[in-house]
C-alpha cells in the first residue's frame, strides 16, 4: 500500500515509516497540514494517517481536503488530546478510523490490515458527511471501547433511524442519547422518558397527547411527548420497564410514523428520532414475553452498548479530572489533584455503579479533603463498604506478560478457543493472537 503519515512528531513519522516500510508499504511522511495536502493532492495515496493538531491547522481540515478529491482513498485521524466533538466530526468527515497517542504499534498494523481489506470498496464509495452543526456534551475517556462508542455516534448521525443504547445503570447511557442528537439534530428538541418512573396508567397520555373529555378529568387537550419532540430525538429511557399493550402502541406509532392522541381520531404525524436505553437483557425478556419481540427488532435496528466502568479502568484519570472540575466548582473547593495511592485505589475498584457511582464518590470524597490534592483515605473513606471488591493499591501485581497471558487464555475460553472470534474480541489480528498462543505455550482443551 502507499501510505502517507502527516504528523508534526518527525520522530513518530520517522518510526512509522520503518516499521510500515518493513511490511512492504510505501511510506511518504510531512509535518504541516499544507505540505500534506499537497502531497496527497498529487494522488495514489491509499492510507493516510493525520494527526489532529498541526502546526499550521487542524488535521480535520485535512480530512475535508481528502474527503472531497478525486482518489481519496482512506483517512486514520491520530491524537495526543481527548476531543469527543474531534472524534465524531473525524467520522463525519470519512475517517476510517482513530487512534489515541502515545500510538499502539498493533493498532497501527491492525488499521492498515483493514484498510487493504477495505481499500477497492472505500475508493469506489465516498462517505458524505452531514452539514448541520453540533454541539455534543462530552463523552470522556480515551479507551478503545468508548472511543468506538463516540464513533458509532458519528456513523449513526448520518441518519435518522432507531437507536437502542445498551449497558448497565449508571454508564452513561443518556449522556450518549444526548451527544446522538447534538450531532443529528442540533437546536432541536430532546425529550427524555424514564419508562420506569411514570405511573403505567398516565405514560400512554405522556407520549401521545390527549384531547378533552378523553377520562376524567382531562378538562383540555394535551399536546403528547412524541408531538412535542417535533423534529427532534425522544429518548426512553428503561424502555424494558414498559407495559406490553402500551409496547404495541409505540411500535405502531414507529412502523406507521403517526398516531392518535387518546380520545382522538385525528392522526399526528411522527417526526422525530426514535432513542431507546436500557440495562435489562431484553432478548431474555423477549424469551419469556415480558417483552416484544417485534419491537426490540425495531428498536435494534442500530445498537450501542456503552461498556462499564470496569471494563475501560484506563479512563478512570480522565474521569476523574474531569469530575473533579465540575464538583470542585459546584462545592466552592479547590481540590485539583489526587495522590498516586489514591488513584490506585480508584482503578482498583469494580464501580457496581459505574460513572455514576464514580460521581458521588469523588463528591464525598472532595467534601473530606483538607488540601488541594485527594488522598487515598479520602477515597478509600467514600468507598467505604460498598459491595464490590476493593483490592487496594497493595494487591499483588502480575507481570504485564503474565496478565496478558491469563488475558488471552480467559478470552480464548470465553469463545470456545475459536480463533477468529477471540482475535476480533481483543481487537487485534488472527496472525498476532496465533502467535501469542505460540509464545505462551496455551493449549486448548482436550475436546476441541
Amino acid at each position: 500500500m502507499k501510505i502517507l503519515v502527516i504528523d508534526d512528531d518527525a520522530a513518530l513519522c520517522r518510526s512509522l515509516q520503518i516499521h510500515l516500510e518493513r511490511d512492504g508499504h510505501f511510506v511518504r511522511s510531512c509535518h504541516t497540514a499544507r505540505e500534506g495536502m499537497s502531497l496527497h493532492a498529487e494522488g495514489g495515496f491509499d492510507l493516510t494517517f493525520v494527526d489532529l493538531k498541526l502546526p499550521d491547522g487542524s488535521g480535520l481540515d485535512v480530512l475535508k481536503a481528502i474527503r472531497d478529491a478525486e482518489s481519496p482513498g482512506l483517512a486514520v485521524m491520530i491524537t495526543g488530546t481527548q476531543d469527543m466533538k474531534a472524534t465524531i466530526e473525524a467520522v463525519r468527515l470519512g475517517a476510517f478510523d482513530y487512534i489515541r497517542k502515545p500510538l499502539d504499534l498493533e493498532a497501527v498494523l491492525i488499521a492498515v490490515e483493514k484498510a487493504a481489506q477495505e481499500q477497492i470498496r472505500a475508493k469506489s464509495k465516498r462517505r458524505v458527511p452531514l452539514e448541520q452543526a453540533f454541539h455534543p456534551r462530552e463523552i470522556v475517556g480515551a479507551s478503545r471501547s468508548i472511543v468506538e462508542v463516540i464513533k458509532q455516534v458519528g456513523v449513526l448521525s448520518q441518519n435518522r433511524i432507531p437507536v437502542l443504547i445498551e449497558g448497565e445503570s449508571g454508564t452513561g447511557k443518556e449522556l450518549v442519547a444526548r451527544a446522538l442528537h447534538e450531532a443529528t439534530s442540533p437546536g432541536k428538541p430532546f425529550v427524555a422518558i424514564n419508562c420506569s418512573s411514570v405511573v403505567p396508567t398516565l405514560l400512554e397520555s405522556e407520549l401521545f397527547g390527549h384531547v378533552r373529555g378523553a377520562f376524567t378529568g382531562a378538562d383540555h387537550d394535551k399536546v403528547g411527548r412524541l408531538e412535542h419532540a417535533g423534529e427532534g430525538t425522544v429518548f426512553f429511557d428503561e424502555i424494558g420497564d414498559m407495559a406490553v399493550d402500551l409496547q404495541a402502541k409505540l411500535l405502531r406509532a414507529i412502523q406507521e410514523r403517526s398516531f392518535e392522541p387518546v380520545g382522538g381520531v385525528k392522526c399526528i404525524p411522527l417526526r422525530a428520532r426514535i432513542v431507546a436505553a436500557t440495562h435489562r437483557d431484553v432478548e431474555s425478556m423477549v424469551a419469556s414475553g415480558a417483552f416484544r419481540g417485534d419491537l426490540y427488532y425495531r428498536l435494534g435496528v442500530s445498537t450501542i452498548r456503552v461498556p462499564p466502568l470496569r471494563e475501560r479502568r484506563d479512563d478512570i484519570p480522565l474521569l476523574t479530572s474531569h469530575v473533579l472540575a465540575r464538583v470542585s466548582q459546584e462545592l466552592h473547593r479547590c481540590v485539583s489533584h489526587v495522590d498516586d495511592k489514591a488513584m490506585r485505589c480508584l482503578q482498583a475498584y469494580d464501580w457496581p455503579g459505574n460513572v455514576r457511582e464514580l460521581e458521588n464518590v469523588l463528591t464525598r470524597a472532595v467534601l473530606l479533603a483538607r488540601t488541594d490534592t485527594l488522598l487515598e483515605d479520602n477515597v478509600a473513606a467514600s468507598i467505604g463498604d460498598r459491595p464490590a471488591a476493593y483490592a487496594g493499591p497493595e494487591a499483588p501485581v502480575k507481570t504485564l506478560r503474565d496478565a496478558e497471558r491469563d488475558h488471552v487464555e480467559r478470552a480464548l475460553r470465553s469463545t470456545g478457543w475459536n480463533v477468529t472470534q477471540t482475535a476480533a474480541l481483543l481487537d487485534i489480528s488472527p496472525t498476532t493472537l496465533r502467535k501469542k498462543i505460540h509464545d505462551y505455550e496455551l493449549n486448548a482443551p482436550a475436546d476441541k
